[in-house]
C-alpha cells in the first residue's frame, strides 16, 4: 500500500510526479536544499523536508538524508525522478533495506545497465549491434589513446555511469584527448559520483531513436512505441517527438523487440528507455539503457493516452501491466521542446537569476506544459537549467508542429537569457518541417538557427520609448494627478513637450526623443501595445517590470531597460585586461599562476555551472598579471577571474 510518496528530486519532474500522485489520492512529500526552500515543487507538496546545503552533493545526493526524510514524513515509497540518484543502485538498495518501496527497477537491473561498459557487453552477448568502442575497466590516458587510434578519430568520450550530455566530449584528434578526458572525468564525478569513462566511434549523421519499455513483476514487458530525440546541442536533447518520423512498422517492431529483450535479460521492472543510433540505411546500434523515467516521456503519453507515472505506482504496488503489446495505442503525433535558462548566442552557456517574468502557454486539447518554476522564483547555478517542457499533440506531425509554435508565441520569460527564440527557429525551419532529422541538425543549420545579431531598427526604439511614456500614466502622483510634474510627459512651459528616453537592449544603447503626440497611432492597453500604420494594425506584447520593459519584436521578447544618464554609474566587474565569469558558478580548477606566460587559447580557469564544465581561455598571448579566484570559490556572472596582460 502506498498512501504517501516522497519525490527525491526537484523542478518540473517533482511537480509532474506530484500531479499524478494527487490524482490517485496519494499524499506527496517534497525534499529541498536550503536554496530551494521556496521552490515551486516545495510549494505544491503536502509535506516538505529540508535537506540543507546548496550543491547536489550537499542535498539531493545524500542517501541517508533522503531515507530519513521518508521515514520522518511517513512515506512508504520514493520516486527518484530523473538525474540525481535515479540510476544509482546503491540508492535503490538502501531504500529496500529501509523497508521502503523504490519506484524504479531492481538494484540488480540498475547495476547491469547503469554502467555503459557492462551494458555494452550484455548487448553484445544478446546479439544487438554495437558501435565500435572501448568499454573496459582500465581508465588511464594511454589505454584511451590506444583505443582511440584503433577506433579512428573522431571519437566520443562518455561517462560510464550516466547520461544527459554530462561527461561527454567529442575528440577530433589525438592532441585534444588528454584535456578532453580529464574534463569529462571531472564532469562525470561531479554529476554521478563516478569518473569512469568509455570511448566509441563518433557516428556521423546518426538519428537518436529510443524505445520506451515497461515491465511488471509478473514477467510482462512491452514497448510503448518510440521517440526521435535527434535535435540536440552539446549532446543534450532539445526537441523530442513521437513517433519517429519515417520509421516503418517493421523497423519499429525490430527495435521494440530488441529493447524488450534487453529489459528481460536483466529482470527489469518499471519504466525504462533503450536508446539506439539509427543510420541512414536503417541499421540501428545500441547506445545505452536509461533505467528510469525519461524527460521526454510526455510525448509517449500523448500518443498512447497513458499516464506512465500512474503505471510506475501501480507496478510498484505489485499490479500487472493493464494492457498487452497488441493493445498499445499509436495515436497521432506529439512534439516536445525543452525551455532552458541559457544563452544560445554564447554557446548555450547556462543562465541563472531571478525570473522577473514568466508566462506559460495556455493548456488545452493537444497542449501541455510541464514546469517547475513560477514568476519571481530564483534559478540557481547549481542545478540543471531546464525551466519547463512544452508539449503539443496533433492528428498529424504538421498539426503538432504548428500548435507548438503557437504555444511558444504565448510563452514569455524575462530576467535572464533563454532558448525560447531558438526553439521557435528550430520548429519553423523548413528542414525540421520536412522531418530531415539527425544529431547534426543544429550544427548544419547554425547560421539560420543562431543568426548573427543585427542592430535593432529605429522603429523598435520609438515603440519602446512610447510604451514607457504611455505606461507612466499608471504612475502619476496620487496627491496631485493633474500636476505636469507628475506625468513625466516632457511638458515645458511655452514650448512643445519633449522627453528623452535613454534605453538599453542587450548590448545596444539608444536615446529616443519623443515630442508631442506620436506620429502614428500607438495605443498601450493592458500588456499589449498596438501600432497602426498605412492601414495595417500590429499588436506587440509589452510587459513593464519597474524600469525594464519586455517588448515582443519580430517573434522575440526583447528586454529594454530605461536608465537615468545623470544617476547612472557604470559598473565594471573587470580589471584592465581582465577575464570575467560568463555565468554564476563555482571554480573547479585554476590552471595558471601569476607571472606565467600563456598562448592564445590556453585554458586558464575551469568553471562549473549547471553540472557542466566551461573553460575560460586566453583570448591572446600574454602574461598572467593577477588571479582573482581560487578553486572551490563561488563566483557571480561578471566577476573578475584573471587579469591577462597582452604580450
Amino acid at each position: 500500500m502506498i498512501t504517501t510518496l516522497l519525490i527525491a528530486n526537484r523542478g518540473e519532474i517533482a511537480c509532474r510526479v506530484m500531479r499524478t500522485a494527487k490524482a490517485l489520492g496519494i499524499r506527496t512529500v517534497a525534499v529541498h536544499s536550503a536554496i530551494d526552500r521556496n521552490a515551486r515543487h516545495v510549494r505544491e507538496a503536502d509535506i516538505a523536508v529540508d535537506l540543507g546545503g546548496a550543491k547536489p552533493a550537499e542535498s539531493y545526493l545524500l542517501v541517508d538524508k533522503l531515507i530519513a526524510a521518508a521515514k520522518t514524513s511517513g512515506a512508504q515509497a520514493i520516486h527518484p525522478g530523473y538525474g540525481f540518484l535515479s540510476e544509482n543502485a546503491g540508492f535503490a538498495r538502501a531504500i529496500a533495506e529501509a523497508g521502503l518501496i523504490f519506484l524504479g527497477p531492481p538494484a540488480s537491473a540498475i547495476d547491469a545497465m547503469g554502467s555503459k561498459s557492462a551494458a555494452k557487453a550484455l548487448m553484445e552477448a544478446a546479439g544487438v549491434p554495437l558501435v565500435p568502442g572501448y568499454h573496459g575497466e582500465a581508465q588511464d590516458l594511454e589505454t584511451f589513446r590506444a583505443a582511440s587510434e584503433r577506433i579512428g578519430y573522431p571519437v566520443l568520450l562518455k561517462a560510464a555511469a550516466g547520461g544527459g550530455g554530462k561527461g561527454m566530449k567529442v575528440v577530433e584528434r589525438e592532441s585534444e584527448l588528454a584535456e578532453a578526458l580529464a574534463s569529462a572525468q571531472r564532469e562525470a564525478q561531479s554529476a554521478f559520483g563516478d569518473s569512469r569513462m568509455l570511448v566509441e566511434k563518433y557516428v556521423l549523421k546518426p538519428r537518436h531513436v529510443e524505445i520506451q519499455v515497461f515491465a511488471d513483476s509478473h514477467g510482462n514487458c512491452l514497448y510503448l512505441n518510440e521517440r526521435d530525440c535527434s535535435i540536440q546541442r552539446r549532446h543534450q536533447k532539445v526537441v523530442e517527438e513521437a513517433p519517429a518520423p519515417g520509421l516503418s512498422a517493421e523497423l519499429r517492431r525490430a527495435m521494440g523487440e530488441a529493447a524488450v529483450r534487453a529489459a528481460q535479460a536483466i529482470g527489469y521492472v518499471g519504466a525504462g528507455t533503450v536508446e539506439f543510433l539509427l543510420d541512414e540505411r536503417g541499421d540501428f546500434f545500441f547506445m545505452e539503457m536509461n533505467t528510469r523515467l525519461q524527460v521526454e516521456h510526455p510525448v509517449t503519453e500523448a500518443i498512447t493516452g497513458l499516464d506512465l507515472v500512474a503505471w510506475q505506482i501501480r507496478v510498484a504496488r505489485g499490479e500487472a501491466l493493464p494492457i498487452t503489446q497488441e493493445q498499445v495505442p499509436l495515436l497521432g503525433h506529439a512534439i516536445e521542446v525543452r525551455l532552458y535558462a541559457e544563452d544560445p548566442e554564447q554557446d548555450f552557456l547556462p543562465a541563472s537569476g531571478r525570473l522577473a517574468l514568466y508566462r506559460e502557454a495556455a493548456a488545452g486539447p493537444g497542449r501541455r506544459v510541464d514546469s517547475g518554476v513560477a514568476e519571481g522564483d530564483e534559478v540557481s547555478p547549481f542545478y540543471d537549467p531546464m525551466l519547463a517542457k512544452l508539449i503539443a499533440w496533433g492528428e498529424t506531425r504538421e498539426e503538432a508542429r504548428q500548435r507548438l509554435l503557437a504555444m511558444l508565441d504565448e510563452t514569455a520569460v524575462g530576467g535572464f537569457k533563454t532558448n525560447l527564440a531558438f526553439l521557435r527557429r528550430v520548429l519553423a525551419h523548413p528542414a525540421f518541417a520536412a522531418a530531415e532529422l539527425d544529431t547534426g541538425f543544429i550544427g548544419r543549420y547554425q547560421e539560420q538557427l543562431l543568426p548573427t545579431p543585427t542592430a535593432l531598427p529605429e522603429t523598435f526604439w520609438q515603440l519602446a520609448g512610447e510604451t514607457f511614456r504611455q505606461s507612466e500614466a499608471q504612475r502619476m502622483r496620487s496627491d496631485d494627478p493633474y500636476s505636469p510634474w507628475s506625468q513625466h510627459n516632457g511638458w515645458r512651459a511655452g514650448l512643445p513637450s519633449e522627453i528623452d528616453q535613454h534605453l538599453i537592449a542587450g548590448s545596444e544603447r539608444h536615446v529616443v526623443r519623443l515630442r508631442g503626440a506620436t506620429a502614428s497611432p500607438i495605443c498601450l492597453s493592458g500588456e499589449h501595445i498596438t501600432v497602426e500604420q498605412d492601414g495595417l494594425r500590429r499588436q506587440h506584447l509589452a510587459i513593464r517590470r519597474g524600469e525594464t520593459l519586455y517588448l515582443e519584436w519580430d517573434g522575440e521578447l526583447r528586454s529594454v531597460t530605461r536608465v537615468d544618464p545623470i544617476e547612472e554609474v557604470e559598473a565594471s566587474h573587470s580589471h584592465h585586461g581582465g577575464l570575467t565569469a560568463p555565468m554564476n558558478g563555482s571554480i573547479v580548477r585554476v590552471l595558471v599562476e601569476a607571472g606565467q606566460k600563456v598562448e592564445a587559447g590556453t585554458a586558464l580557469v575551469v568553471l562549473e555551472a549547471m553540472k557542466m564544465e566551461h573553460s575560460i581561455r586566453a583570448p591572446h598571448d600574454g602574461v598572467i598579471k593577477a588571479l582573482y579566484c581560487g578553486e572551490g570559490e563561488l563566483v557571480n556572472e561578471g566577476t573578475a577571474l584573471v587579469e591577462l596582460e597582452e604580450a
